[in-house]
């Protein structure tokens, strides 16, 4: 029953530990299988019945305070570990930029830019909209119907919440909130993330998107083929840029199109121009009158265009990536081949890449 009497000892050299490693080997000592603590429990068996309740309700006191002594100052050392690492990683961020530790542009950024800066060039302004987006304003208010595929667990990531909470699967969302907050007329573009169960060298489960839309009084789908037209040509940077809209469904758009554009081949790599190949790159068409009711307004007055594009997909095209998955990889050594110097900001007076 000496063990009772070692308390204070055994606190005061649990206090005194310092490292983690010091403290792991006092917890063996103590309270590991051939422990102070542990031997000493095997004691009970040769006291007498009113002993065993008194040393037994001490000894088990006892463990608990050592235990929990032990616990706390394990997280303090590990604290303190943490902030000795932190004060030797520190970086000062005002130091000039090594040449041989310059970091690069990522092309997803770099494409992102020059749409912003093309379609800011036509008087299209940003929007932006959550992340993690209820049924109403990712499905239903855009038209789409509860039996739609897009609803479907294979192409949507639900959330395990009471309320019907989607990662949002288009940036169309951010249609619905604005045009519900603010009065027309309205044209701006809404690049961000989105998010599909889909995953192979074309599709990514977590990707870019830009959505751009254009509501007022008489607007028609000669409007969205010139706006259309002119984009792609400052994108690609070219004057022949020939496109062409099939007809198409979207439950948001009516009618609705998917727009080619035409290309050739040049040593294996794509080249956009005109020719007799085609290749799909976007989708768009004309507000469906329902998605314009949805937020208020009235379809006989107001009427408008909607497009949208895959940004990882045009970083492809323009910059010859073969493979999306390359782009989420995180490889250093893909990111200094295709990524752009930091000072290389896209404009449309020194021209949008390098």
């Amino acid at each position: 029953m000496s063990i009772l009497n070692k308390k204070d000892e055994m606190l005061e050299a649990i206090a005194k530990a310092t490292s983690l490693q010091e403290l792991e080997d006092l917890r063996i000592h103590y309270m590991g299988k051939s422990g102070l603590l542990t031997l000493a429990m095997k004691e009970i068996a040769s006291l007498s019945l009113e002993e065993k309740k008194s040393f037994g309700a001490n000894l088990n006191s006892l463990k608990k305070q050592i235990a929990s002594s032990i616990e706390e100052h394990k997280l303090s050392l590990e604290e303190a570990a943490i902030e000795i690492k932190l004060a030797k990683e520190s970086v000062d961020v005002t130091e000039p930029v090594r040449p041989s530790k310059e970091g690069k542009v990522h092309p997803i950024t770099q494409a992102t830019q020059e749409i912003i800066n093309i379609f800011g060039n036509m008087g299209f302004s940003l929007a932006f909209g959550p992340e993690i987006e209820d049924d109403h304003h990712n499905f239903t208010a855009l038209n789409i119907p509860a039996n739609h595929p897009a609803r479907q667990m294979q192409d949507t990531f639900y959330m395990n919440t009471e309320e019907d909470m989607v990662l949002r699967t288009q940036t169309s969302s951010v249609q619905i909130r604005k045009m519900s907050q603010e009065k027309p007329p309205f044209r701006f573009i809404s690049p961000g993330r989105v998010y599909r169960s889909e995953y192979d060298q074309t599709h990514s489960p977590m990707f870019h998107q830009v959505e751009g839309l254009c509501i007022d009084k008489n607007i028609n789908m000669g409007h969205l083929k010139w706006c259309l037209e002119e984009f792609l040509k400052e994108f690609f940077e070219t004057s022949d840029v020939v496109i062409r809209l099939r007809p198409s469904y979207f439950p948001f758009t009516e009618p609705s199109a998917e727009v080619d554009i035409g290309y050739k081949l040049e040593n294996g790599e794509i080249k956009i121009g005109s020719s007799d190949k085609w290749l799909e790159i976007l989708g768009c068409g004309m507000v469906h009158r329902r998605v314009i009711e949805n937020v208020g307004l009235d379809p006989k007055e107001y009427q408008g265009f909607a497009f949208g594009m895959g940004i990882d997909r045009m970083a492809m095209l323009k910059y010859g990536i073969s493979d999306v998955r390359k782009l989420f990889e995180s490889d250093l050594r893909w990111l200094r081949h295709h990524g752009f110097s930091v000072l290389d900001q896209p404009n449309l007076i020194t021209g949008l890449s390098r």
